[in-house]
């Protein structure tokens, strides 16, 4: 049975995987190429180095080179990207799905949807209060330190999703739902407690505000979109799976009970 999970979950990533590595390639890249440019601008500036483009060939070359390597840019953007959301399907929409569908809230495709909201927490939304993603800016803390506040928040997201999980679980039978899903969202305040607590990381650099802000919504949406469209593939597949024949190429399996 779990073998279908898998086979699920492994679909539905690889599809979500190729829309946000279209999405990184179309949107993401030129925008931190935009945002490394202003940088070195003002860097060259501040130190008082001003660069003439040569007319003729060498312009010419400049630009096609840098064609080449934005084209090998985003087709190593867009691979990696499949292989994410492969890692991602599988690992979350197929493992951690089997495993936690009984408990998780809701029935249907609402359940994937709580999924990726909390695969969404667990890898970006937790970790971004301490280290919001921000375009080749210094940053205050070492690479070791980001490191583990990473892996403490990402623990601590993975953590406080299956507390609200278990607690909506415990009260669903006895109150309204509204009541039950409130509730259950109590333990998320523990993320912010634990941000409070760690420490600053500070972001030096000569990019605009307007830019970073632009970049981070960029990032924000591309986390979203890859979340969702992994959440929608995956209910679209599952009912498919549960409305018609429950014959697979790995034989008969029953689905668990909502």
């Amino acid at each position: 049975m779990i073998r279908a999970y898998l086979w699920r979950g492994l679909k539905a990533g690889v599809l979500a995987g190729l829309a946000f590595g279209l999405f990184v390639a179309l949107a993401g890249n030129p925008l931190i190429g935009f945002a490394e440019g202003i940088g070195a601008d003002d860097h060259g500036v501040a130190d008082g180095h001003h660069h003439d483009h040569a007319a003729g060939d060498g312009a010419d070359g400049h630009e096609g080179g840098h064609a080449v390597s934005m084209a090998v840019t985003n087709v190593v953007s867009v691979g990696g990207s499949m292989l994410w959301g492969l890692l991602l399907g599988v690992l979350v929409f197929g493992v951690v799905f089997y495993f936690l569908e009984p408990v998780l809230p809701g029935t249907g495709a609402v359940r994937s949807f709580v999924l990726a909201g909390a695969g969404f927490v667990t890898l970006a939304g937790s970790p971004w209060l301490v280290m919001p993603p921000q375009p080749g800016v210094e940053q205050s803390l070492p690479e070791d330190a980001r490191f583990l506040w990473y892996a403490i928040m990402a623990i601590a997201g993975a953590v406080v999703c299956l507390l609200s999980f278990w607690l909506y679980d415990r009260l669903e039978a006895g109150n309204h739902p509204a009541v039950a899903g409130a509730i259950a969202l109590l333990p998320f305040s523990l993320l912010g407690v634990l941000a409070l607590v760690a420490p600053a990381n500070t972001f030096g650099g000569a990019v605009p505000d307007t830019i970073v802000r632009a970049f981070q919504g960029v990032v924000v949406l591309g986390q979203v979109a890859l979340w969702g469209t992994m959440a929608t593939a995956h209910a679209w597949l599952h009912q498919q799976d549960r409305t018609g024949t429950a014959e697979s190429d790995f034989g008969t399996y029953p689905e668990q009970a909502d």
